[in-house]
């Protein structure tokens, strides 16, 4: 796996694709009385430690390294080394323990009626007429595709949490994919989305065996100017999707949106930090994430800078209309106060247990 790292004040997470392997590499993590030094290296700052990739497998080069800079590195900041003759500073592989780590499942909505215009004429995102646009036919027809998959992968057993942002199109994705599909005679559960919401023409989508669905407006699109990117009243959407958890939306009309000021790429980043730092502290370990192209491709862009392009591009590139991709998020500080589940502490009941290697260590 290779490690894409942020960083703001008490939390330093980076993200991986799930599925990873790469060549060997060997990252060091050393504690610089909080400097950073980038001398001929990219360095990231996590915590006050850095990932520093090596000038070669040799150890005299690393020695020469922290001599030259007066570094001293400490065993406890080893992270992790895998040696190997053809080792570089572009890939590698790292090991974590499981409960520091959660996995996304990131969605960008299916093709709504705004796509289709703008694709034609980029003026039709300033119209009105796509206000909170929903999904065209042809975007429910990815959904439908898309939710084949995750019920064949099994995805749909693990996801412990839906997130979705409060505008029409990401909802619809998000209940159409992670719901449990038309609503059944005889069975008495609140409806994710009632018949026809949105002028979908589609049947209700039921709730039952789901799990949670809560909408949250930090993984909103780019705030401002386009009229699709403005969300309706909080009660509407209530109406619409019943089994929704709308109640972290704080306001009953959209208080973000401005019509003559468009949020930047680097204040979409930005909120994209908050609302990954936020999604740390929750208790659930996989969760989904439907969002929108924007707000995915400028948040994931602060990754990958430190590995192989293959890999960036894995994570940083635009989203396609109801592409899912999975990420590995991971806590490499002390964010998380979460204890090990399936961890086992050993000597249980006690008993000796000196292994061979460190009484060989004794006797030299």
């Amino acid at each position: 796996m290779i490690s894409h790292t942020f960083s703001f004040s008490a939390l330093s997470l980076p993200l991986f694709p799930c599925v990873r392997t790469d060549k060997s590499s060997i990252y060091y993590s050393y504690k610089f009385n909080n400097r950073t030094n980038s001398h001929h290296h990219k360095t990231i700052n996590i915590n006050n430690n850095l990932i520093v990739p090596h000038y070669s497998s040799s150890f005299s080069s690393i020695s020469n390294f922290f001599n030259l800079h007066n570094f001293t590195p400490t065993i406890s900041s080893l992270c992790f080394a895998s040696l190997s003759s053809d080792m570089d500073a572009s890939g590698g592989q790292g090991l974590y323990p499981l409960h520091h780590c959660k996995t996304l499942h990131l969605v960008r909505h299916a093709q709504g009626f705004h796509n289709v215009a703008g694709e034609k004429d980029h003026e039709s995102y300033l119209s009105y007429d796509y206000l909170d646009a929903s999904l065209t036919p042809r975007g429910w027809e990815q959904v439908d595709n898309l939710q084949k998959h995750v019920r064949a992968s099994g995805l749909n057993k693990k996801i412990e949490l839906v997130i979705t942002s409060p505008l029409t199109r990401t909802i619809q994705t998000a209940v159409g994919v992670f719901g449990a599909g038309d609503c059944a005679d005889g069975i008495n559960v609140r409806p994710l989305m009632v018949a026809d919401a949105g002028n979908s023409s589609r049947p209700a989508i039921s709730s039952f065996g789901c799990p949670p669905f809560l909408a949250v407006e930090l993984c909103r699109e780019h705030l401002g100017v386009h009229p699709c990117d403005k969300r309706r009243s909080k009660r509407e959407y209530e109406t619409q999707f019943p089994a929704i958890d709308f109640s972290l939306i704080e306001n009953e009309e959209d208080i973000l949106w401005k019509e003559d000021v468009r949020e930047t790429d680097e204040e979409v980043a930005e909120r994209g930090m908050k609302f990954l730092k936020w999604l740390w502290n929750r208790k659930e370990k996989e969760i989904a994430i439907v969002s929108h192209s924007g707000f995915l491709f400028h948040t994931l862009s602060a990754f990958g800078n430190d590995c192989h392009q293959v890999v960036k591009d894995e994570i940083c590139t635009h989203f396609a209309n109801c592409e899912l991709r999975s990420m590995v998020f991971v806590d490499k500080g002390m964010a998380s106060s979460d204890s090990a589940t399936t961890n086992f502490p050993g000597k249980i009941p006690n008993g000796l247990d000196l292994p061979s290697d460190v009484a060989d260590e004794k006797l030299a």
